[in-house]
């Protein structure tokens, strides 16, 4: 594979989803060279999740080497499994990503910009859930 992993952010709401990837922009810097898409809401604005804008915003982040989905909850977490047993519309090499939503989207932009494979994208995403509050 070549190129930077690319990232897909998908909720329930365009405006999380939107605020989300632009807060880990904002938070991984200057740096921050990887592709990243937002992929929340329905076609008509409302909540919930679609797969057409699902696939529609990992196809744009491809690089070709890899796409790493982190969603919120729910119904997002069953779309992304529904596209990936399918096999055919989302890009090869995309992944699921079991993060937290906010923190794994930065840690996830950060490792991509520095050149990390999908496999450290996935790691350093899910490193995120051990991240203490107090």
């Amino acid at each position: 594979m070549t190129g930077q992993v690319g990232i897909v952010l998908v909720s329930h709401s365009a405006a999380v989803a939107d605020s989300v990837a632009e807060l880990a922009r904002g938070l991984a810097g200057c740096g921050a060279t990887a592709p990243v898409a937002a992929a929340g809401g329905t076609p008509d604005g409302g909540l919930g999740t679609s797969s057409e804008r699902i696939v529609e915003a990992a196809k744009a982040v491809d690089g070709g080497a890899g796409v790493a989905l982190l969603v919120d909850l729910g119904s997002a977490v069953l779309t992304v499994k529904a596209l990936l047993a399918e096999g055919d519309e989302l890009p090869e090499g995309a992944l699921l990503v079991d993060a937290p939503f906010v923190e794994g989207a930065v840690a996830a932009l950060v490792t991509a910009s520095a050149g990390g494979d999908l496999d450290a994208v996935s790691a350093a995403a899910a490193e995120a859930y051990t991240y203490r509050k107090e």
